[in-house]
């Protein structure tokens, strides 16, 4: 014969949230700091490659051709920001640089007439620079003389940044494969402690939609809690990182934190909700005897 709940397994199944919230909570912030590091792994890279200068040296000194260049890189998708360098500005540029002046030497400046250009970040590749440069040397012909940029620096940096984001990305999968994992082990043993609770609400004569319905929407209470308390954490080693070392502010972007705030509330929840309801429907099933 079916035991009937005493009551001691009735104080049992008082509900208990406190620890699956501090469960969640941490893992949803170790989970946090590695994609805060990782989204600005790839802030750093862009900004590197964006920060790279490109030379077209220019071989004419025709202006309609060179006002005509220079519309044309301006206006291109692969283009940030662009200028046209005259001699009086290279020269300039020349003894910024803590370069000696050849005044004494020379009559005439010998450095040539340029459009210097930062290419947005997805286009600093060997690939794209190529067509980009086999490109402007097909339609300005005798106008262009070279491009030049510093390839080394252009391969290193993909190759090491290449190595690097693989890096991450393996991480991130295998720890939001443990986070997941975490996240639904601390879930069903908070709901294990309310079995009984939820058998004696079905033993009573309650829908399963009735008991199911408080349990999710708890969970997904918990959840935001989770994920309200992990993003704080966040946040305050955000601002830590940030007040050690101030060149970090340079890195802030809203959209990082929308995308990472937004993923850590999503996942918070999401998981909770599942298992959560997994549990109950599984207790649900089960009979009183194998609750125990």
């Amino acid at each position: 014969m079916a035991q009937q709940p005493n009551k001691a397994s009735m104080k049992r199944s008082k509900p208990s949230y406190l620890y699956s919230i501090i469960g969640v909570a941490l893992v949803l912030f170790i989970l946090g700091i590695l994609g805060w590091i990782f989204l600005n792994f790839q802030k750093v890279g862009n900004t590197l490659r964006e920060n790279i200068q490109f030379h077209a040296w220019l071989s004419t000194t025709n202006k309609k051709s060179i006002d005509s260049l220079t519309t044309y890189v301006a206006a291109q998708p692969y283009v940030k920001s662009s200028a046209y360098v005259n001699k009086e500005m290279a020269k300039e540029i020349y003894n910024k640089d803590g370069n000696e002046s050849w005044d004494k030497i020379l009559d005439e400046n010998p450095l040539p007439e340029s459009i210097d250009f930062f290419a947005k970040a997805d286009y600093v590749q060997k690939d794209s620079l190529d067509k980009i440069t086999a490109d402007l040397n097909s339609k300005f012909p005798g106008v262009i003389s070279e491009i030049q940029y510093p390839k080394d620096l252009v391969t290193s940096l993909n190759d090491r940044a290449r190595k690097i984001g693989l890096a991450l990305l393996v991480v991130a999968i295998l720890l939001s494969a443990i986070v997941i994992v975490s996240i639904d082990t601390t879930i069903r043993l908070a709901m294990f402690s309310n079995r009984f609770l939820i058998k004696t609400m079905q033993m009573v004569g309650a829908t399963r939609g009735f008991i199911v319905k408080p349990m999710n929407v708890r969970a997904i209470v918990n959840g935001l809690i989770s994920a309200g308390i992990a993003i704080a954490a966040i946040w305050a080693v955000i601002t830590w990182a940030e007040s050690y070392i101030p060149d970090m502010k340079a890195l802030r972007d809203p959209k990082i934190y929308l995308i990472l705030f937004g993923s850590i509330i999503v996942i918070g929840v999401g998981i909770s909700l599942y298992s959560t309801h997994r549990s109950v429907m599984k207790y649900l099933r089960m009979k009183l005897d194998e609750l125990y």
